[in-house]
């Protein structure tokens, strides 16, 4: 496993951290002891930074318990992140945070779950904040770092403006984005501001919710929570044009190295990248992805990918 340091903050993060989202149950149900097995197997393997969510699982909050559960022992050796700000809002019952107190009192509840004393990166989950929810945010943030609760912190975007905006005071430590082959538009003007401002680069979504597997087919039917949607309409018709590319992209695929390693590997090969966060639904999965950490591409492939999908597009 490759370390780079995470933005500000000084941090050795490892190159490939776990992203819990999967292990919540929203992707397919995954049963506790498969779940505490993929977070142990990512530690074995190297993996130092978690990354969960309060809304993260069924019900919200399972994500947290599970991390919290798994980590018991080790807190001192890993890097815990989660976010804010999605609470209940997909089961209709968003939290207005209107007031620094409803993140505060996110934070504690998160704390317990987690059962830790305190977050290392605490992480603004709407995607684009209003003027005066970012100023409630900041508050929240600063008054939870003054207590020790969270050491720093950052947000979850992919708009530019939003993370300039939540970044006025130069205090954004993370961004949090959604970058991968065939969604490469941070490459515009989101990666080079981090580079810019230093602030740590955390990549979700680098297997493009799986597609970069190379494992889906035309006929494939989606029964989880969070691709459902995927199966008729619009959506259906992106997944196929998608689906075209992945197979120009076979080239990538070696005997020592999946697609999904390949591409977990091309968002690591960006230098403003710190960590990639892939998703695992069981310990095979989270060693494979941990491996992925130990290799790179080489010119030549990044040069074809380049012809596929240009620098700054997204399929």
């Amino acid at each position: 496993m490759q370390y780079r340091t995470l933005g500000k903050t000084g941090w050795q993060v490892s190159v490939i951290g776990l992203g819990t989202w999967n292990i919540g149950g929203q992707w397919g149900e995954v049963d506790d002891l498969t779940a505490l097995a993929t977070i142990w197997r990512s530690y074995e393997f190297g993996i130092n930074f978690f990354d969960t969510a309060d809304a993260y699982g069924e019900p919200p909050g399972r994500s947290e318990e599970l991390l919290g559960k798994a980590l018991q022992g080790i807190r001192q050796n890993v890097f815990i992140a989660t976010k804010v700000g999605n609470w209940a809002r997909r089961h209709g019952h968003p939290l207005p945070y209107t007031s620094p107190l409803h993140v505060i009192a996110c934070c504690h509840a998160s704390l317990y779950r987690l059962r830790t004393d305190y977050i290392d990166l605490y992480q603004c989950h709407i995607g684009d904040p209003t003027d005066s929810e970012i100023e409630i945010f900041l508050e929240a943030f600063e008054r939870l770092k003054e207590q020790g609760k969270i050491r720093t912190y950052g947000i979850s975007t992919n708009s530019l403006d939003a993370l300039m905006r939540f970044n006025k005071n130069g205090t954004c430590a993370t961004c949090q984005l959604d970058y991968s082959i065939l969604n490469r538009t941070p490459e515009k003007d989101l990666l080079p501001y981090c580079q810019e401002q230093k602030i740590g680069v955390i990549v979700r979504g680098p297997i493009a919710k799986g597609v970069l597997s190379g494992k889906f087919t035309s006929e494939t039917v989606f029964t989880d929570e969070v691709r459902r949607s995927w199966n008729e309409g619009q959506r259906r018709e992106k997944f196929l044009k998608e689906l075209e590319i992945v197979e120009r992209l076979r080239f990538l695929e070696r005997k020592d190295r999946t697609m999904a390693q390949a591409a977990l590997q091309f968002v690591l090969s960006h230098p403003a990248v710190s960590c990639a966060i892939p998703g695992s639904k069981s310990p095979k999965q989270a060693e494979a992805n941990a491996m992925a950490g130990n290799g790179v591409l080489t010119s030549e492939e990044i040069a074809k990918i380049n012809e596929i999908v240009p620098i700054g597009a997204s399929v």
